[in-house]
């Protein structure tokens, strides 16, 4: 049996390697190794931040519902707890949404909140 080289195959996955660099700073879109550790540091930053991403903007749905709040004299704490008691299930991504797009929706929203808050601590 004759010897049996990787050309073909070789060269067919330096070119997928160095197609899915392509765009990359300098020698890590032109050479190989350079290539391969810049595709696999960009992998575990992508997988990292699809994950921090969720974190990111629910704070900012909250520091919007926040002050939204104060806007209105309560606090999100009691806002929240007013508002599970009350069984509104709303969740805070379209909470933030309504006290931007809808203010007179949410002052109602803050009033129902207020008084199952103020009737359950009483």
């Amino acid at each position: 049996m004759p010897r049996v080289r990787k050309g073909a195959a070789r060269t067919k996955a330096r070119r997928r390697l160095l197609r899915k660099a392509r765009g990359y700073f300098g020698t890590k879109s032109r050479h190989k190794q350079q290539a391969k550790v810049a595709l696999m540091r960009a992998g575990r930053f992508a997988f990292r931040d699809r994950r921090a991403r969720k974190r990111d903007y629910r704070r900012l749905w909250i520091i919007r519902i926040t002050a939204a709040c104060r806007m209105r004299g309560t606090r999100y704490s009691v806002f929240m707890n007013g508002l599970q008691r009350a069984g509104i299930l709303l969740n805070r991504k379209m909470l933030s949404q309504i006290a931007i797009e809808d203010p007179s929706v949410f002052d109602g929203l803050v009033e129902t909140a207020n008084a199952n808050a103020a009737a359950n601590a009483a």
